[in-house]
């Protein structure tokens, strides 16, 4: 009986099957790049809480703070976009915590 290892990527795939991930892996990076690309005050008061399809969902504490990124939403989606290197993010929601 053969004990060896099999690859990460192997055991993904076979508990997938044929369809893959339902997302793409490399969307986690927003994660890693958030605070960096909006600054201490927006990444104080907001945080990226899912992705799917490439319409990024960001929770926001407050209502002004709701209504100061709809303004920005599209220059902090080009900027995601330019630091992850490829066009991840389509549009972005902002929806406020409670």
């Amino acid at each position: 009986m053969d004990k060896g290892f099999e690859s990460l990527k192997d055991v993904l795939a076979s508990l997938m099957g044929s369809q893959g991930l339902p997302f793409d892996l490399r969307d986690c990076e927003i994660w890693n790049v958030w605070d960096e690309v909006v600054g201490d005050a927006i990444a104080s008061n907001a945080r990226p809480m899912h992705i799917k399809q490439g319409s990024l969902t960001v929770g926001v504490r407050e209502p002004i703070w709701q209504q100061e990124l709809k303004y920005r939403a599209e220059t902090i989606r080009e900027k995601l976009n330019e630091h992850l290197g490829r066009e991840a993010v389509r549009t972005i929601r902002f929806k406020l915590l409670k």
